[in-house]
């Protein structure tokens, strides 16, 4: 149920929202999960969602975030106010960046060699381990990224928790599912296992920890 998952869920955690923009974000479950006074949250997202209290950006105009990880939030006035504040501390990755160090977060490895950021601060950043010079191009250890949960979102999910996502909601959902403690995913329709066929799963069952039915959220 909900609430049997929102029980999982504590104040200081990390957590990966999934979606772009809202798109394939667990918006119900985001407003549930602010509904329940949650705070000091550490977010690590694509965006930060709009000005307006659903999905992702719920948590900042509430102001239930502490930190934020993210490659766009130009969308969400908020941030800037609370930036300048100082009641939010804000981490600015490239998406590609973002989304290859999620990757290996979620397979285990040791960081991700990328040429975006030379010569910048970036290297300077303590998520930048070093620069290494490969065939005469230099290029920056990133750190792999990985969060106590990951809440997604999913169009079809099975009873086992196989995922299949409709049009561009897969976005940062695939990889978050893969590098988390603990992933919650919320189902636009909760289906039998076989409704998805094997060949269109996306997101294997075996990373998803629990389901939400976000139909009757």
């Amino acid at each position: 149920t909900l609430d049997q998952a929102l029980a999982k869920c504590h104040d200081g955690m990390t957590v990966m929202l999934g979606g772009f923009t809202n798109v394939g974000s667990p918006n119900k479950f985001c407003r549930a999960l602010a509904d329940t006074g949650i705070k000091d949250l550490h977010i690590i997202a694509n965006d930060a969602g709009n000005d307006k209290a659903d999905g992702i950006g719920t948590f900042i105009v509430e102001g239930r975030a502490s930190s934020l990880v993210a490659s766009h939030v130009g969308l969400n006035p908020k941030v800037a106010e609370q930036m300048n504040a100082g009641t939010l501390s804000v981490t600015l990755v490239p998406q590609g960046t973002l989304a290859e160090r999620i990757r290996c977060g979620g397979c285990g490895l040791g960081g991700v060699l990328t040429p975006t950021g030379v010569g910048t601060i970036v290297e300077d950043s303590p998520f930048c381990l070093g620069k290494q010079t490969i065939d005469g191009r230099d290029y920056l250890l990133m750190k792999p990224i990985r969060a106590d949960f990951a809440l997604i979102n999913g169009y079809l999910v099975d009873k086992f928790g196989n995922i299949w996502y409709k049009g561009t909601t897969r976005n940062f959902n695939i990889v978050m599912a893969t590098a988390a403690d603990v992933v919650i995913a919320e189902a636009d329709n909760v289906v039998e296992i076989g409704d998805i066929q094997p060949e269109n799963v996306v997101t294997s069952g075996a990373f998803v920890n629990y389901i939400v039915d976000g139909g009757n959220a």
